[in-house]
């Protein structure tokens, strides 16, 4: 008896219907064709096990399942169950055969027939919809996940048994329902850290909310303990509220890597991403066999944190460049491409030099001559343009560690960026794929940033004593339209070109002695 059954693979944050034929005829054997690899190959042994375990039986016939489409390679143990689900029909221990073919049925078995979670549970789950499946059956953990997507019956199972039950209809199993707007709400404003548990820093809470309101890669250059770790993790707090389609797209990214716990419905808050210095370039940027996201894809609507920057190996920061000006990453391999976002803030953190207290106002540098600029020359010129606001962080004196002054709250700096954003939007949105001042086209800042004859004074005199760089010119007049935004004003006074001057402090000519 021919039956079918279907399932899915995820190829970047996309879902591609899978339909597995089970032919079950008289003989002996077990073929399975389509293009799998060894771990659905190896199906067979688990399927066995957990169909005997559970009171069911592996029909001593011959079995050919054949995965279509043949040219997409087949890959990893999410298969188990749509494979057995479709042995079971053929061999008439599930009755209603036509019932089968109304769901998308994934989940890896377990020898003891129980089920174990998938990867991409909520892209299978868009995709099922658009197909028109009636639902999806998958493992419980991942049930909540699938369950964000409306007009589809998503039924979480804990082992074979119950699928078998479900599908012959004598089953009490009620789909899970998930309410996505209040799953958004609920947790859209639960972050962890509060930029009111910061002392002093006010020049570099004034830096990370310009670079907030405009979207800008920034870095922060300062001795050890002077709080730039404890400065970067808060930056999330005052970013905009992630919007309905911007968290069903991280949670895409996030459930493809299998970073979603069983709790997690939908990501509401902004992602951080810290990976250590020690990382590959292939996991910064993704890759491998089956091409994977990396953590600046996992960062996307969100802030990557690379600490301590200058001890990343070059290979691994020069394959950010071409994702930071394109917002997305192309991963090729020999039959297959895929893409994924990767629109990021980078936010990066260093010491001086390489003993951490060259410009230090009480501690003396022992570094050698030459050193700190060659500790500098570790971040390239083409990723050190990238990055428009560099800022001085110094130690916060005792008298500002001891206040009892509250500083200011993370919702209430938020509320500046979220109308400095809005401005923007409306500024943009005849514009495709640009949302924010830093992503600014050359052209567009000749438009934008338009200048008085003072400010073209000061900016040429700043360009001239400083020995500020060319590259810096533009960045300087995107912060600068951030600045003028925060203070919603329409032009670009001279006040807002000083403060974005000072925002360039490795461009300066003998900044590193």
């Amino acid at each position: 008896m021919l039956v079918k059954t279907f399932g899915s693979a995820v190829y970047g944050v996309q879902a591609i219907t899978i339909t597995v034929e089970v032919n079950v005829t008289a003989g002996t054997k077990y073929f399975i064709v389509g293009l799998p690899d060894n771990a659905v190959k190896e199906s067979y042994q688990r399927i066995e096990a957990a169909l005997k375990n559970t009171d069911f039986h592996l029909p001593r016939m011959k079995i050919v399942v054949n995965m279509a489409p043949a040219d997409i390679k087949k890959e990893g143990s999410a298969y188990d169950l749509t494979i057995a689900a479709g042995i079971l029909a053929a061999s008439g221990q599930i009755v209603d055969v036509e019932n089968v073919g109304r769901y998308i049925i994934m989940g890896e078995l377990s020898l003891d027939g129980g089920l174990q979670p998938i990867r991409g549970a909520l892209p299978i789950a868009i995709q099922a919809r658009e197909e028109g499946f009636k639902g999806i059956i998958l493992p419980k953990q991942n049930a909540r996940e699938a369950a964000i997507v409306s007009d589809l019956d998503v039924y979480g199972v804990e082992s074979i048994k119950e699928v078998v039950e479900l599908l012959n209809g004598n089953s009490t199993l009620e789909p899970v329902k998930v309410n996505t707007r209040e799953e958004f709400y609920k947790n859209i404003n639960n972050y962890e850290f509060d930029f009111a548990d910061v002392k002093g820093q006010e020049n570099i809470k004034r830096a990370l909310e310009i670079a907030a309101a405009g979207g800008h890669n920034l870095i922060l250059i300062g001795p050890p303990g002077a709080g730039k770790t404890m400065l970067a993790k808060r930056l999330p707090t005052i970013l905009p509220p992630l919007n309905l389609h911007e968290a069903l797209e991280t949670t895409k990214i996030h459930s493809v890597a299998g970073k979603l716990s069983a709790s997690d419905a939908l990501l509401t808050i902004r992602p951080f991403r810290s990976p250590h210095h020690t990382v590959s370039d292939v996991a910064l940027v993704g890759g491998g066999g089956n091409p994977q996201p990396g953590e600046i894809s996992l960062a996307h609507n969100g802030v990557l944190f690379l600490d301590e920057l200058p001890e990343f190996k070059r290979t691994v920061l020069e394959v950010m460049r071409q994702p930071l000006e394109e917002r997305r990453v192309t991963i090729s391999r020999a039959r297959i491409s895929v893409e994924y976002p990767a629109s990021f803030m980078l936010v990066a953190s260093m010491n001086p030099c390489p003993c951490g207290f060259y410009n230090h106002p009480e501690k003396e540098c022992v570094c050698a001559p030459g050193v700190v600029q060659k500790y500098l020359s570790k971040i390239s010129g083409p990723l050190l343009d990238r990055i428009d606001i560099h800022v001085e962080v110094t130690p916060v004196a005792f008298h500002e560690l001891s206040a009892e002054r509250l500083s200011e709250k993370s919702e209430v700096i938020r509320n500046r960026v979220i109308v400095a954003r809005d401005l923007q939007q409306r500024r943009y949105e005849d514009k495709k794929e640009v949302y924010c001042n830093a992503q600014m086209s050359s052209k567009m800042v000749r438009d934008l940033c338009k200048i008085n004859e003072e400010g073209l004074q000061l900016l040429k005199t700043a360009m001239e004593r400083l020995g500020l760089s060319a590259r810096a010119y533009d960045r300087i007049l995107k912060v600068a339209r951030t600045i003028a935004d925060l203070s919603d004003t329409e032009n670009i006074e001279v006040e807002h070109l000083a403060e974005a001057i000072n925002f360039r402090s490795l461009d300066r000519e003998g900044w590193a002695g």
